[in-house]
């Protein structure tokens, strides 16, 4: 953070009056429903965004990155608006926006979550640069008042229409937990999740097929989902049994059905995943965890043949459970293994991916970690 400090010093040509953090996410159950007021049970993970910020006095808004050098975005601030310009600026600008902001601002973000990776790198830069802000001009938002403008950001500013699930847990992870979070009020219950004194440990396997969720699969889910809801009367999959679902079918096309069959039987997966965490029972979760993937495979259809390939391999080697995470069509994928299987399965991997020709994976290991900070420098 020292070295963001001085590195936007050097860039700016003025101090910081702000460092900000938030991180990305892994969403151990509960894919595609965030949208439909499901459950889910993400937790953030060690990797961060970081960011930078200090108002200025000439009403622009530059923004930088230190994986960009030397290259700086200006906008003026009047301009910050849907449809301007920017690329992955836009992010940030969509945050400025959401919370009406008026002052020029100065922003150097430095992001350290993996983009592409279904690890939600964006939320993590929109909530670091939101909690920043809260902080630098005394917004007083709370964290569901900030998650609830970092979606707004990204569904109408970046034209992404996601849920809230990956901006509420950037906001209020919780160290050493899981956060179960009802997508509908965004209450929250933190879950613990200690897989290690059960001599677990859950790899994360980022199979560097990387996503991009803008192309309209992902808009195209949402609608089926919402097509269903309205068809039916009903506010969301939230509301829908697979009882009624399969009563109901014929109202409905083939892919509504599955899609909506996904949504039902994934929220319901959410609650016996708590129950089982609760018990220490992780081969139950291990078999919901796989359950899932079955599910976002086959009805969701947002894997990819890397994804499967790493849920394939991890089980053959022995894991409790795996899965793909996040929105799916490359990015990551999770499996919840006994730590001394821990080398075995990486090399069942990598030779799984070696043979088909795929770009070889990269795996990391993370600990629920805290959610967004931010801290006033002068």
């Amino acid at each position: 953070m020292a070295t963001l400090e001085s590195a936007f010093q050097e860039l700016f040509g003025h101090r910081a009056q702000v460092l900000a953090e938030a991180p990305g996410r892994v969403n151990l159950i509960g894919e595609h429903i965030d949208y439909s007021e499901g459950f889910v049970l993400p937790f953030a993970i060690a990797d961060r965004s970081y960011a930078a910020i200090a108002r200025n006095n000439d009403g622009l808004v530059r923004i930088a990155s230190q994986q960009r050098k030397n290259r700086i975005f200006t906008i003026d601030i009047k301009d910050v608006k849907p449809g301007s310009a920017g690329e992955w600026e836009k992010y940030v600008l969509g945050v400025i926006w959401t919370l009406e902001i008026s002052s020029g601002v100065d922003i150097l973000v430095d992001g350290h979550v993996p983009s592409g990776a279904g690890l939600s790198s964006s939320a993590a830069l929109e909530c670091s640069v939101a909690v920043g802000l809260n902080a630098l001009f005394s917004l007083d938002k709370s964290l569901e008042d900030l998650a609830r403008a970092t979606q707004k950001a990204e569904n109408d500013y970046v034209g992404m229409p996601c849920g809230i699930m990956d901006q509420s847990v950037s906001l209020m992870g919780r160290e050493g937990s899981a956060l179960l979070l009802d997508c509908r009020d965004l209450t929250t219950e933190s879950v613990p999740f200690d897989v290690a004194s059960q001599g677990l440990e859950l790899l994360i396997i980022d199979t560097q097929a990387h996503h991009a969720l803008v192309d309209g699969g992902y808009a195209e889910r949402r609608a089926s989902c919402e097509a269903v809801a309205a068809k039916f009367s009903i506010p969301s999959m939230r509301n829908l049994t697979m009882e009624v679902l399969d009563s109901r079918r014929s109202e409905i096309t083939e892919v509504e059905y599955i899609r909506a069959r996904h949504a039902v039987t994934e929220i319901a997966r959410v609650k016996d995943a708590v129950a089982a965490l609760k018990a220490s029972d992780f081969t139950t979760l291990g078999r919901l965890i796989n359950e899932s993937h079955i599910s976002l495979r086959d009805d969701y259809t947002v894997s990819c043949p890397e994804l499967d390939a790493a849920v394939d391999a991890s089980l053959a080697t022995g894991a409790l459970g795996s899965r793909m995470v996040g929105g799916g069509f490359g990015g990551s994928a999770i499996a919840l293994i006994k730590a001394d299987q821990i080398d075995a399965v990486k090399e069942a991997i990598k030779k799984s991916y070696s043979e088909k020709g795929f770009k070889a994976p990269r795996f990391f290991t993370s600990l629920p970690s805290a959610g967004a900070s931010a801290r006033l420098l002068h």
